[in-house]
């Protein structure tokens, strides 16, 4: 079959060993122009550009949205509207959110992600449906403008329901075809990839006879598959993977917050990753990206058996099915480490614990949850080993996403990207700087096909961070978990001034694949 070329490569294992002589851009003069008003410079920054390569410093020249030039810039010589001397912090990149959820029609801010420095998140993740027709909701999104730039995938679920198909395995060509007509359509619409949610209705009636002729769409435009894969479950994450690796013989495809449910250990977190790269192909990538928190969030129909989900009837599966429906909860709320490891984050139980909620009602766990049911309640699970999540985070090649959205009750949505330089960079002293930040800026863009962004490079948008990296906090709790990041001083996006002192402008585009 050939080499895969994979993006867990070494390359960037260090920070900065690709240039270990590189000359200092303070050597490069701009050459002036006659008559000409430049928009913005930031004057003897610390420059980390995302490639993964060490700092140096330069002036940075901004003008009509992008990087004009890096070097060193005479302010007696030209003339600049605004200049911003940064002298004693650092400027990289504006992050790069991979996998992000909200509605911009409701919460076009993301000042949550703005706070943690996120200019650019990729919505329409684990296969979600779109509220309207994918013309009016990119329209939408363009009148409404937004804080951050957004990245859109089309959701697997879109096509099912506009095909027809709904909860069951597709059953006729025409069915199959309708789907791959919306697909391609979707990506002449500039969406970046399809993303799937095959763990919950109705993508797990999806199998290879559906997916693999879809990625195949996938893969003739350039796009990639970004999939919640089938169970995260230790015991099942193998073949949920090998599942989506057959997908990436025809496209790039991407592991979304890897996470292995009751797997223990560094050696384990190996097994995982030597099997992701153990399928290689010579065209296509496999990548993956991770949270830095223990508990995932999702609904809690997560704890309830497939039997016992639409399109079943639950009234029916309760009235029936009751007895094995009780012991199958109770046995898979211990086997997820009690019932105190389930946190709601959904009104009326917001901020309890199942064991909390329990006591409260007087009743055994699995019968709140057989009362609550397997909709419309979510919630925070607290289901992973430290030490093997923390080999997915550090590994070089795999890059950060929160998970997280503007309303979300787990910290996630508002601390990732603060986090991984507090914690990892600054704490526990697992990753340099330029490692982190090349993990949340140039890595995404690369896989995403993002064009001229994740660096700080000439002709490259400015989406930018000024800040201190001492100061970085992650402020969010389970408890609290509103709670904005700090110490992200400035954030820059397409040359606007975005964040500052918790105040926001809107100046976030609605990205297309085949755009720049």
């Amino acid at each position: 079959m050939g080499k895969i070329n994979f993006l867990f490569s070494l390359i960037f294992l260090c920070a900065g060993c690709q240039f270990p002589n590189r000359p200092s851009p303070f050597d490069r003069f701009i050459d002036p122009q006659p008559n000409k008003t430049y928009d913005l410079l930031f004057s003897d920054a610390q420059i980390i550009d995302g490639s993964g390569a060490e700092p140096y410093r330069a002036d940075l020249l901004i003008d009509d949205q992008k990087i004009l030039f890096i070097g060193r810039v005479d302010t007696s010589k030209i003339t600049i509207e605004k200049v911003v001397e940064v002298k004693g912090l650092t400027i990289t990149p504006g992050f790069i959110d991979t996998h992000a959820h909200g509605d911009p029609l409701t919460h076009p801010n993301f000042s949550n992600f703005l706070a943690m420095g996120v200019t650019t998140i990729c919505l329409g993740q684990d296969g979600s449906n779109l509220p309207l027709k994918l013309d009016d909701w990119m329209k939408a999104i363009e009148q409404q403008a937004t804080g951050p730039n957004i990245a859109l995938l089309i959701g697997h679920t879109y096509l099912r329901d506009r095909s027809g198909i709904q909860y069951k395995k597709f059953s006729t060509k025409s069915e199959l075809e309708a789907e791959q007509k919306l697909l391609s359509v979707a990506f002449q619409k500039g969406v970046f990839g399809l993303s799937t949610g095959l763990e919950y209705t109705p993508g797990i009636f999806a199998d290879d006879a559906e997916l693999i002729p879809l990625a195949k769409i996938v893969g003739q435009n350039k796009g990639i598959i970004m999939s919640h894969v089938r169970s995260e479950d230790d015991d099942l994450l193998d073949q949920s993977i090998r599942e989506l690796l057959r997908q990436g013989e025809h496209c790039n495809v991407h592991i979304a917050h890897l996470k292995s449910v009751y797997g223990k250990g560094k050696e384990r977190a190996q097994e995982i990753l030597n099997l992701i790269t153990q399928k290689q192909h010579s065209t296509y990538r496999i990548s993956a990206d991770v949270y830095p928190y223990l508990a995932s969030y999702t609904g809690i129909g997560i704890v309830f058996p497939d039997w016992a989900k639409a399109p079943n009837d639950y009234r029916e599966v309760v009235k029936n099915r009751k007895t094995e429906l009780l012991a199958f909860l109770k046995q898979k709320i211990k086997d997820r480490n009690g019932p105190e490891a389930t946190l709601f984050g959904t009104p009326p139980y917001a901020g309890k614990t199942l064991a909390q909620v329990s006591e409260e009602q007087g009743l055994p766990y699995e019968k709140v949850l057989l009362g609550i049911g397997p909709s419309h309640v979510s919630g925070a699970y607290f289901i992973m080993d430290d030490s093997l999540q923390e080999a997915f985070i550090v590994h070089p090649e795999i890059m950060i996403c929160s998970d997280g959205s503007p309303t979300m009750r787990h910290p996630r949505g508002y601390g990732t990207f603060a986090k991984i330089i507090e914690e990892y960079v600054g704490r526990r002293k697992k990753l340099t700087l330029s490692a982190a930040i090349y993990k949340m800026t140039g890595l995404p863009a690369k896989t995403l096909g993002l064009k001229e962004r994740g660096l700080i490079k000439e002709g490259y948008f400015a989406d930018l961070l000024v800040f201190d990296p001492s100061r970085i906090r992650a402020n969010a709790t389970y408890e609290e978990p509103h709670q904005l990041a700090t110490g992200f001083e400035q954030v820059w996006v397409n040359g606007h001034l975005t964040w500052k002192n918790n105040t926001y402008q809107r100046p976030g585009k609605g990205l297309l694949l085949k755009s720049k």
